[in-house]
């Protein structure tokens, strides 16, 4: 038994050196050095400051600003430690209750736009975690966010189009709008 043990403990120490330690070392060394900014989260930084990461959703409720996707993180929205979906079914009373509220928080906060309202500003994305929304979620909001700035919705709706994401090697996904960078963009007057 001795004779086996030995050989086992090696292999055991050696495997857990090359795939716990090296491995890691080397594939964290290559990617800070080919990719520093993925690697570090793709972290967004103003004045020094760090605002928030391009990868990652924040919640907005201010009118003046663009309302992100709904988060069903737990124990609150946008956690970046709680990547869940809400796992309701589209029959459940409580995800119909909870869009239908959205639904309503949104027309109250527009009360002017009888368009309809994209889905993607009322249910959640699968990790609860989505930085993005599509165009047209992004272009229903345009009245109210200029009204509250007082800007003209044609400047804001320009903004948005000039920061729409085409899809991932031109066939790959949807566009969309990093509602992140929409928002300090809208913060830093640009145009």
């Amino acid at each position: 038994m001795r004779s086996q043990l030995r050989p086992a403990l090696m292999m055991l120490l050696l495997l857990t050196l090359v795939t716990g330690v090296a491995y890691p070392l080397l594939v964290t060394g290559m990617a800070q050095a080919v990719f520093p900014s993925q690697a570090n989260g793709s972290l967004i930084v103003k004045n020094g400051k760090i605002v928030g990461s391009t990868l990652i959703g924040q919640p907005f409720d201010d009118p003046k600003y663009f309302w992100s996707r709904p988060s069903a993180t737990s124990p609150f929205p946008d956690n970046a430690a709680s990547s869940s979906g809400s796992n309701l079914s589209p029959t459940n009373p409580d995800l119909v209750k909870a869009v239908q509220g959205r639904v309503d928080a949104l027309r109250a906060a527009d009360p002017g736009n009888t368009a309809p309202v994209p889905v993607d500003l009322v249910t959640a994305s699968g990790s609860g975690l989505d930085p993005h929304i599509s165009p047209a979620a992004a272009l229903y909001q345009v009245a109210r966010v200029a009204k509250a700035r007082g800007l003209k919705p044609e400047a804001v709706r320009q903004l948005v189009e000039g920061r729409i994401e085409g899809r991932f090697l031109g066939f790959l996904g949807e566009p969309r709008v990093n509602v992140l960078e929409l928002n300090l963009a809208l913060d830093s007057g640009a145009r």
